[in-house]
């Protein structure tokens, strides 16, 4: 993290200083051509373009210190910021007057001298103006410049956080997972049951394999999000054998929609824990996906008995599940997702969520 902070600063302070040279170029460049086009309204020798490219000439590194001396006084006081710019623009001024002065009336004048000093003070006052205007653009776009690299750094913060709450949201489900997990394979060799708890400890440790390899952040296609389901429904098979029965329907646009990895398990989790494993006879999950429209629908429902009379509130009073799933939705779409519970028929709860329809070549 560190290193990519010191290469964001480097790469920034690259960009103004190239910025900087940009516009000092151009800015004193367009000023020579504004004057050159200024002096064909008027009869003027050749000689006056080499007159004219000298004071831009001038201007240009005369203002080059100036940036060095208004960055080191750019904490002070804007009273005492205000009196040092305009001191030091019209002592630039003056120089640049005296060296334009030189310039004009030596080479294109021949050593000719006005007597009136009203011409030099004339010409020192437009100056100041011109360095003054200078410095005040300066100011202008290093403010600028400023706003925009706090916001570049609020975003970075922002996008860290919102990182940072995904991969905690998702990996706050698989410890709950692993420990029921590891429970039901202690309880199976406590009963002399070793093969089963071998089997179980396989399953076990490709689905953590999957977990660990898929980033909370990125998406992966429905598709390979019920590969892993069925690696976790591999494991609840050994505890429930029989009693579980799976079924899965799934269009093929359905197939290659983009979903967050591990989406569905802690749904699936919920539903063995209060469903089916208070069914008698045989739980049955049934697992939907489809396309409608530019939404991706996806229905999960169960035959667990005791459903209450109003499933939505258990989304404002649900356990760890429930409540992280909404959460990484919330932070991953927006207000782009729907998620609500409703009563199945004749018995058992549905969940049903609806995300935007993205898939690899348009996500």
């Amino acid at each position: 993290m560190a290193v990519i902070d010191r290469f964001l600063a480097g790469s920034l302070f690259e960009h103004r200083n190239r910025s900087f040279w940009v516009l000092q170029i151009g800015g004193w460049a367009g000023y020579a051509l504004v004057n050159y086009i200024g002096s064909l309204m008027h009869e003027m020798r050749d000689i006056y373009t080499i007159v004219l490219l000298l004071g831009a000439y001038a201007g240009f590194l005369l203002t080059i210190p100036l940036r060095y001396l208004y960055q080191r006084i750019w904490e002070l006081h804007p009273i005492w910021l205000m009196l040092v710019v305009i001191s030091t623009s019209y002592v630039c001024a003056s120089v640049w007057a005296v060296i334009d002065n030189a310039t004009y009336w030596e080479i294109y004048k021949f050593g000719f001298r006005p007597d009136s000093s009203f011409f030099y003070f004339k010409n020192n006052l437009a100056k100041f103006y011109i360095i003054l205007s200078w410095s005040g653009l300066y100011f202008g776009i290093k403010y600028y410049q400023m706003l925009q690299s706090e916001r570049q750094k609020a975003l970075l913060a922002s996008s860290r956080a919102h990182q940072a709450q995904l991969k905690m949201l998702r990996y706050q489900l698989n410890p709950h997972f692993l420990f029921n997990s590891l429970n039901a394979i202690s309880t199976l060799i406590m009963v002399k049951e070793n093969d089963v708890a071998n089997k179980m400890v396989n399953r076990l440790s490709h689905f953590l394999r999957f977990s660990l390899d898929n980033d909370p952040i990125k998406k992966i296609t429905l598709q390979k999000e019920v590969d892993a389901l069925m690696l976790y429904l591999d494991i609840e098979k050994v505890r429930f054998d029989e009693r579980l029965d799976i079924q899965v329907e799934l269009s093929d646009e359905a197939k290659v929609a983009l979903v967050p990895s591990l989406l569905l398990q802690p749904l699936i989790e919920n539903a063995i824990k209060y469903a089916i494993a208070k069914v008698e006879t045989v739980g049955v999950l049934q697992l939907q996906a489809w396309q409608h429209q530019n939404e991706l629908l996806i229905r999960l429902c169960d035959n667990g008995p005791e459903a209450p009379e109003h499933p939505e509130l258990l989304l404002k009073n649900s356990g760890v599940g429930l409540q992280n799933t909404r959460d990484r939705l919330h932070a991953l779409y927006g207000k782009r997702f729907n998620l609500t519970m409703k009563r199945n028929q004749p018995q058992g709860l549905c969940v049903e969520i609806k995300l935007p329809y993205e898939t690899l070549e348009n996500p």
